[in-house]
Order: C-alpha cells, then sequence, then structure tokens
C-alpha cells in the first residue's frame, strides 16, 4: 500500500505491506517489501554485513563498491542509482545519517536473511522471509540501535554469561601447535588472571576430522586435565560445520555436504591449502555426526569452544529438507547446544551475526586481528585479517552488546613478533575495554617486565566505560577517540585502489 508514514518527526512517503503499528522508538511495519522516499540525500549510510568479517560501517552513499568475504549473502538487487551504480547493501539492519545528528534505521525482525538497500532518495527493504515484520524509527543513534537490539532479543533469545578473561594460542603459534607447546604455556601463566586457556586451530589432524592429531599423542582429554590442573577451564577451536577437501569426513562421506543443481560439492572457501565444504546440517545422519563429534568434546572436558566458518549452515544451497537457511543455522547450533549443555559457553566466529542472537554467548563482531594495523596489498578489503579491519567493525556492532558478548579478537602487549606501533596497540586496548571483552595470545616468556605489567593491568582492570558519541568514549575518565582509527581519507583511498 502507498502511504506516508510519521516517524520521529518526519513524514516519508512509503510502499508498505499493510497498516504500520507504533512501539517504543518507531513503528512496526507489516511483513512484505519496504520502500521509503527520504529526504537527506547523499548522506552516510550504516552498512551492516552478514557474518563476523562482513565489513560493517557507516559509507558515504556516493561509494560506489566494497570489498568484502566471497559468500557474503545479502544478494545485490539489479536496481540502480540514478548514476547507474548498484545502491550499497545492509544485512538486516541499514540506517542513514539525518541533518540534525538523527538516524533513519530501517532494520528486519525474522530470519529471511532481511536486506536494506539505499542510493541518495529511497531506501528499501526485502526479505526472503514473507511473514517477518519491520521496525522504522528516526533519532538518536544510539537510543534507536538498541531499541532495535531488544526487539531482535524478545523474537531470538539472549545470552547472558561470561567468558571471563581468555588466551588462545592461534596469534601467536598459529597452526604450530603441539600438546608440549600448550603445556609449556598453561605452566608460565599458573597465577596469571586468566580464565580461559583456549587451543585453537592445529590440534586436529585435518579440518572436518576432529580427533587428536599426531602432535598431541596424550589425546585431548589429557590436555584439558593439564589446563584444568593448572587452574583455568579448557577451551576448544573447531569448525565443526565446514570440511577440507583433504578430510576423510569428505573423502569417505561426501553425501552429507551440500551440493548444488549439478550434484557438484558446493566450495563455501579456500583455507588450509584446499577448498573446503559446508555440511548439509537438515540430513539425519550429518545430525548424528555432529552429536557424535560434540559427545566427544563435551567428553574430553573442554566448556568454553569458539565455533568458527559457522556461515557455511546458512549458505544459499539446495538442502535435503525445505528449511530456510538461517533456520537450518539455527537449529544446527541449537543441537550442539543440547549436546554440550547450558554450562558451556559458545563463541561464534564467522556467525551470521543477526540469526545467531540466543544461541551464542558470544561472537566475533570483527574480521580477525593480527599484529600489524592493515595490509597493504588487500588495504580496500574490510573483511581481511588486521587490527585497523578488527576495530573499525567491531565499533559498529556495539549496538549489539545486550544480544551477547561482543568479542573485538585479542590486544597484543607483546613487542617480539609484532608489528603494530604503540598508538594501535592502545586502540586494540581500548576496544577490549569498550567492548568488556578481554583476550590475548601472547605466551607470557615472550614480554618484557613492561609488557607484564600492562598484561596484569588489563586483565585485572574493571574500567568504567561510557560512550559520549559515535567513536568517542571515557574510559576511566580518560577520553577515547577511535575517529583517527576509522579515517574517512583511508577510505576514500581504498576505494580508489578498486575503481
Amino acid at each position: 500500500m502507498e502511504t506516508t508514514l510519521d516517524v520521529g518527526g518526519l513524514r516519508l512517503p512509503a510502499h508498505i505491506g499493510g497498516r504500520p503499528s507504533t512501539t517504543d522508538g518507531g513503528l512496526l511495519l507489516p511483513a512484505g517489501d519496504v520502500g521509503i522516499t527520504h529526504p537527506f540525500g547523499a548522506t552516510g549510510f550504516y552498512r551492516h554485513g552478514w557474518t563476523s568479517w562482513s565489513p560493517t560501517g557507516w559509507w558515504p552513499l556516493t561509494r560506489a563498491s566494497w570489498r568484502g568475504p566471497a559468500f557474503e549473502s545479502p544478494v545485490v538487487s539489479a536496481s540502480a542509482s540514478s548514476e547507474g551504480q548498484r545502491p550499497l547493501h545492509s544485512s538486516a539492519v541499514g540506517a542513514l545519517d539525518g541533518p540534525d545528528g538523527n538516524v533513519l534505521l530501517l532494520g528486519g525482525l525474522g530470519l529471511g536473511m532481511p536486506r536494506i538497500e539505499s542510493d541518495d532518495r529511497t531506501m528499501t527493504g526485502h526479505s526472503e522471509e514473507p511473514t517477518a515484520p519491520w521496525f522504522l524509527g528516526y533519532g538518536s543513534e544510539q537510543a534507536l540501535f538498541a531499541r532495535y537490539a531488544d526487539l531482535l532479543v524478545e523474537r531470538l533469545g539472549q545470552r547472558n554469561r561470561r567468558a571471563g578473561n581468555v588466551w588462545c594460542s592461534w596469534y601467536s603459534y598459529f597452526g604450530n601447535i603441539t600438546e608440549t607447546r600448550i603445556r609449556e604455556a598453561v605452566e608460565v601463566m599458573r597465577g596469571l588472571a586468566f580464565d580461559i586457556v583456549q587451543v585453537d586451530d592445529g590440534w586436529q589432524p585435518c579440518v572436518g576430522d576432529w580427533h587428536a592429531g599426531p602432535d598431541f599423542p596424550s589425546g585431548m582429554a589429557a590436555l584439558a586435565e593439564h589446563i584444568r590442573e593448572g587452574g583455568f577451564r579448557p577451551g576448544l577451536w573447531l569448525a565443526p560445520f565446514i570440511a577440507s577437501a583433504k578430510s576423510r569426513l569428505f573423502h569417505d562421506r561426501r553425501h552429507l555436504f551440500l551440493h548444488d543443481g549439478e550434484g557438484a560439492p558446493i566450495v563455501v572457501g579456500h583455507n588450509w591449502g584446499a577448498p573446503f565444504y559446508a555440511l548439509d546440517t537438515t540430513l539425519p545422519e550429518t545430525v548424528d555426526h555432529i552429536v557424535d563429534v560434540f559427545g566427544r568434546v563435551k567428553a574430553w572436558g573442554y566448556d568454553y569452544l569458539k565455533l568458527d566458518f559457522m556461515y557455511a549452515a546458512a549458505i544459499a544451497a539446495p538442502r535435503s529438507q525445505d528449511v530456510p537457511r538461517e533456520l537450518a543455522f539455527r537449529e544446527a547450533v541449537s543441537v550442539v547446544r543440547s549436546i554440550v549443555g547450558e554450562d558451556t559457553y559458545l563463541l561464534g566466529c564467522g556467525v551470521p551475526v543477526i540469526s545467531s542472537i540466543g544461541l551464542f554467548d558470544g561472537v566475533r563482531v570483527g574480521p580477525d586481528t593480527a599484529p600489524y594495523w592493515y595490509n597493504r596489498a588487500c588495504a580496500n578489503d574490510y573483511s581481511r585479517p588486521g587490527a585497523r579491519n578488527a576495530v573499525f567493525t567491531s565499533l559498529h556492532r556495539l549496538w549489539l552488546r545486550d544480544a551477547f558478548e561482543l568479542d573485538p579478537d585479542v590486544v597484543y602487549f607483546r613487542t617480539r613478533y609484532n608489528l603494530l606501533d604503540e598508538t594501535h596497540k592502545r586502540y586494540l586496548t581500548d576496544l577490549a575495554r569498550v567492548c568488556d571483552f578481554r583476550g590475548t595470545s601472547d605466551p607470557i616468556d615472550w614480554l618484557e617486565s613492561d609488557e607484564s605489567s600492562a598484561l596484569a593491568e588489563f586483565l585485572n582492570g574493571k574500567p568504567r566505560v561510557t560512550q559520549v558519541g559515535r567513536y568517542q568514549f571515557t574510559i576511566d575518565g580518560r577520553d577515547v577517540d577511535f575517529w583517527p582509527a576509522i579515517d574517512p581519507e583511508r577510505q576514500t583511498a581504498d576505494h580508489d585502489l578498486v575503481k
């Protein structure tokens, strides 16, 4: 129906699927496609990415393109702006800067891959789920995004567990871990204020084959016991919904994986020197496999699980059962939860962010950090590992803090094997304080005495954080401004690289 919507003092010509209703902070629009004419011209647009790693932030509407993961799911429509460019698109929620400091927000309230597009005249919404309503509001940025998050939590649920202080093996040793190396790391951490010691990628012989590799001869249960004896909770990394082309699982049980219309298994990424594939989690036999994997992990004694590359369960593909893809993802994670129990902390990484609400205790809200600011070879790709990219995207997801813990990834205190200068290290440390999630990967025996002191202060601190602007905060009374890290001139230069 054609109508005019009154929201936050604005009158907006619109095409919506039926009569709207009022709610705190704005309007609830009925299911169906939404089209709104806005008066702001070529203003700033908030683009939210589908997964943890997908670029998320405020972009000028004049920006013609962006770089992100190849699997980025909200498909851009064939519509075009007045300059012949496709509009900027966003997953689940989009917003426009108004001239008075307020924002116009349109957000989907279902699991149908809601997508928002905008140009200098219109904002549109589309969802694969025909029954999913929308929230529309105009007002204060922080208040409006918080209200949208509340509506999502009402529909999808909420987790309130805290991880505590986390040490993980990845950003120091990467895949070169051994049982001996992890045991030694535990020994030097005894007495420090860590809660979790998490064994990352490299313990398994191959991604998809979830049992101890040859460098862990005592087995994963023995290692978990050693971590507990050191005074820590044991954590473990898995990527349970994918398998490498090199894995025994893919070689022996190829029928468990998603296939295209021609019957070929669908490649959902490349890593570990090979393509990898996604399990069809709607197959009963796949569910049995997931139950077996997590029953084994639970029996080993790990109760902090970092689950990675989780988007694979929600890619667009034919499935054995006709289940909407984000619902298929949620049902698969629910199976995991039923096996590991409510007391196990689940951290989602590479997840579809919005559809993870109510499932995960914590969610990675940006791409991987790294001991360098950004990679000049891919400076325009905000999904790639790098400290700048982690800061950029994580800051733009702070509004999700009441849905789950926000994991901005690790901070660095070491100078060894680290290209970050003190300013960049401070950005990461302050980001962790703002997100209220403390993690590091620094081996303690790599740290100088002043670095060890800084780590201890970080782990034991309970800072008072207040957000006073989009990128401005006070931390224990200290003014912190992330704007130089966001740097719009850098964005412009990056965009020039792909023109």
